[in-house]
């Protein structure tokens, strides 16, 4: 075979082959589109029949539900017609209330209204009764007068000043006696409490008094004390604050200064460089500062040593430090520093036996005079002083209110516990021996004592006695009654309180006699 038809062969098998592939292909699509539609159809089947069955359930559901509304609008409507038949009865209950309270309320009204008719008769009835009494009133108010001779405001200015004198003999009779029972009680509670204070007290301490003056040795000291051209003298004074009287004074040098622990420091300085003998200005220099710092020592350990003996604690170092330095002052003769511990221990008693608070009037008693410390550098009474120094160190408002009122001048005690200080301090600076006083204002107090009571009306005589404890008044008796003597006391003592400055108490004594004289012939 030739190639030619060879090739016409394979090209004929080629196409035969390509012609088959194409209609087995068209055999397999048309297969495929029928088995498409069948399975297409099928699943219309099955969806129709699922929505057949959908549609089913929920009729099924529907007819459900609306029976379920069928009923429960059934219960609602069977809910709604029992509250309303409740409501019902309930609105019928009230009504038929509210009836019985208008018909009670009525016969109420009805009640009262009767009263008010009986009460205006009654009213009527009682103001006829009164014109009558008026009536009769003024006839006998008439006759009276005529009878009398005397108005009706005469008649009542006569009874009214009778009544008076009645009154005022009664209220001073009664005063009298009410006032000396309670004078009788409170003298003898007073004077076991005090007397129980004093013995718990025991001080040995009776007065004490600064040195300012220092003895020499001789009288060559006092050159050497001066020094060339006076620059010892300056030196020392410089350095200690204080000023010295170089005088003809035997053997002795003149300290003065209003500050009492200067001239305390002055002294041991002056006293230490004499036994020296080595007087010159930077000596001088270094003495005073030793002396200051045994002046500081002495006065640290002083109040450290009040505070234990008062039994006080809680106070601060510099309070103790001031506290000290009441050591080194006096007042009339007396230590402040003993007093102040004296008054603390009194008050302390006192306070316990009373029931007040012990710590306030202990403390309060030991720092009342502290301000009498610093009273040189600050203006103002020692106790407002006292006080401020108190608040700065944050003390309680009592024990600050206790201090400043310990002077009544200052501020009235508005406490028991200030009250009881007052007594204490007063207790302390009026027993025997306590305090000095000159000769000068022992007389100047006894004429103002007298000259107090002799400005009294009626008063004939006045004799300030017992060392100005008591003011003994003779009075006229046809001036002054026996009532009218004890007014007269009472008056004497106020005016003596407001115009004197006095320690403890003054008796005043007014003495009223009526002597009778005849003679037998």
């Amino acid at each position: 075979m030739t190639p030619t038809i060879i090739a016409i062969l394979a090209a004929g098998i080629i196409l035969a082959a390509l012609l088959g592939a194409g209609i087995a292909l068209v055999i397999g699509y048309r297969l495929g589109e029928a088995r498409n539609k069948s399975k297409f159809e099928e699943r219309l089947r099955l969806e129709k029949e699922a929505s057949e069955r959908l549609l089913l359930e929920m009729q099924q559901q529907q007819r459900e539900a609306l029976h379920e509304a069928r009923e429960e609008t059934a219960r609602f409507r069977a809910t709604i017609e029992r509250e309303n038949a409740e409501r019902r009865a309930e609105l019928q209950r009230q009504e038929r209330r509210l009836q019985q309270k208008e018909e009670s309320l009525e016969r109420k009204i009805e009640a009262l209204e009767q009263r008010e008719r009986r009460l205006q008769a009654r009213e009527r009835a009682v103001e006829e009764l009164r014109q009558e009494v008026e009536e009769l009133k003024r006839q006998q108010q008439t006759e009276l007068e005529r009878i009398s001779h005397l108005s009706e405001e005469e008649a009542r200015e006569l009874l009214l000043s009778r009544m008076e004198a009645l009154v005022r003999t009664e209220a001073s009779r009664r005063a009298r006696i009410i006032e000396e029972e309670a004078r009788e009680q409170a003298e003898a509670r007073a004077r076991e409490i005090i007397t129980l204070a004093i013995q718990r007290c025991a001080s040995d301490q009776v007065s004490e008094a600064v040195v300012s003056v220092v003895p020499l040795p001789n009288e060559e000291m006092k050159g050497r004390i001066i020094g060339r051209e006076g620059r010892n003298i300056r030196a020392l004074e410089a350095a200690t604050g204080v000023d010295l009287i170089i005088d003809d004074t035997p053997e002795a040098v003149i300290l003065s200064g209003f500050d009492p622990v200067r001239r305390e420091v002055a002294r041991l300085a002056l006293n230490r460089l004499i036994l020296d003998g080595r007087i010159h200005p930077t000596r001088i220099e270094d003495v005073v500062a030793k002396a200051q710092q045994e002046v500081d020592s002495i006065i640290r350990e002083a109040g450290e040593r009040a505070a234990m003996e008062a039994n006080v604690h809680g106070l601060q170092p510099e309070l103790l430090k001031i506290l000290g330095r009441l050591h080194f002052r006096t007042s009339y003769g007396q230590n402040v520093l003993a007093h102040s511990v004296e008054v603390a221990i009194l008050a302390g008693t006192i306070a316990h036996e009373l029931g007040a608070d012990v710590n306030v009037c202990k403390t309060a008693a030991l720092l009342h005079d502290i301000g009498k410390a610093i009273d040189q550098e600050v203006e103002g009474p020692h106790a407002v002083v006292g006080g401020e120094i108190a608040r700065r160190f944050g003390k309680s408002p009592k024990i600050i209110h206790a201090m400043v009122a310990h002077h009544a001048s200052e501020m009235e005690p508005q406490s028991l516990e200030a009250a009881i200080v007052q007594a204490a301090d007063a207790i302390s600076a009026a027993r025997p021996g306590a305090r000095r006083e000159t000769i000068d204002l022992y007389l100047k107090r006894l004429e103002a004592l007298e000259s107090i009571a002799n400005s009294f009306p009626g008063v004939e005589k006045s004799f300030a006695i017992q060392a100005g404890r008591e003011v003994r008044i003779i009075v006229k008796p046809d001036e002054i009654d026996e009532y009218g003597a004890n007014r007269l006391a009472s008056e004497i003592a106020h005016k003596i309180e407001e115009s004197l400055d006095y320690p403890g108490q003054i008796k005043v004594c007014v003495v009223r006699e009526t002597r009778a004289v005849d003679y037998a012939r």
